[in-house]
């Protein structure tokens, strides 16, 4: 159904006004929710169903709705929303057969204060849970969001202070790839795949500036000129918008800036072809004489110059 697909593409979580720009119709999330295949977690705010089935699965194991299930039951986007409830459940126990049929199960050891109500990690165990088993795109994708929630990494460093040296090691790594101004799971996405390219410093959300000219772009290297926009097709239906994106790519161009467009299915499914292009971009930029030297530094004779 139209709801569930664009729930998914957002994260699995959104509220109504998200979904409106999505061009789901009221009709639609009404249709879904009486389907029981949405809910409404309050006024005004949708997720995908599965709360009380991950709560049922989280009992049933004796263990704890965790991971990206419990990532959606704090509010947060994830990557790629499951069908399957991530339990985690204590480690080294054996488990009836069958019992785990339809459920992504962990082992592994939680304290008391590691779990809410009884049944769900808590949001710092949730953060670091996803640090450690999930790929880096899918973790990076939940501590955005997490923090855009307000969850402080520090609270979460602390929390995985007992770790041993490698997952604690990666839980940092996580953490510092965090912003919480990237918007959504696709711009975490595509953000995890630009960070391993080589002389590219990318910012979330960049603003770009000159006389008579704005544009807030989704990821921009604002010394190489380099702009990396994760378009979503539903998000832009209407003439007006697409006119407005028209104005706003050319007036980028015209001030020489390199832009490199993606789509939702490129960036989560090709990942190596979308790591290609910003390999290819950033090459050409240094082939114009404009390149980022191993100290952070750019240099070359193509220096930027007041538009």
């Amino acid at each position: 159904m139209r709801a569930v697909k664009a729930l998914v593409r957002l994260g699995g979580t959104a509220t109504a006004q998200q979904l409106r720009l999505a061009g789901v119709h009221w009709r639609h999330v009404h249709a879904a929710l009486e389907a029981g295949l949405v809910a409404r977690t309050s006024r005004g705010h949708y997720c995908l169903a599965g709360t009380e089935a991950a709560r049922a699965a989280a009992h049933r194991l004796s263990g704890a709705a965790s991971h990206t299930t419990a990532a959606l039951h704090w509010g947060w986007k994830v990557r790629m929303p499951s069908d399957e409830p991530h339990v985690t459940v204590r480690a080294k126990r054996s488990l009836p057969a069958g019992a785990s049929d339809g459920v992504v199960v962990h082992w592994r050891d939680l304290d008391a204060d590691d779990v809410s109500d009884g049944w769900v990690t808590t949001p710092v165990r949730t953060v670091v849970d996803c640090c450690l088993d999930l790929p880096f795109a899918d973790a990076l994708s939940v501590a955005d969001s997490a923090r855009r929630a307000g969850l402080r990494t520090s609270t979460v460093l602390d929390r995985s202070a007992w770790l041993p040296p490698r997952q604690r090691d990666r839980v940092k790594r996580v953490l510092e790839a965090s912003d919480p101004r990237a918007a959504n799971p696709f711009e975490s996405t595509l953000r995890a795949i630009a960070l391993g390219v080589r002389g590219l410093e990318l910012e979330p959300q960049l603003r770009i500036r000159y006389d008579g000219f704005f544009a807030r772009v989704d990821l921009a290297d604002d010394d190489l000129r380099i702009v990396l926009e994760a378009d979503s097709h539903e998000f832009h239906t209407g003439r007006r918008a697409f006119d407005r994106d028209c104005r706003r790519y050319n007036g980028l161009v015209t001030r020489d800036w390199l832009v490199l467009r993606f789509t939702w299915e490129q960036v989560m499914f090709e990942a190596e072809v979308v790591r290609c292009a910003i390999e290819e971009v950033v090459a050409l930029r240094r082939s114009q004489g404009l390149r980022r030297l191993r100290t952070g530094r750019v240099t070359g004779s193509k220096l930027r110059k007041a538009l």
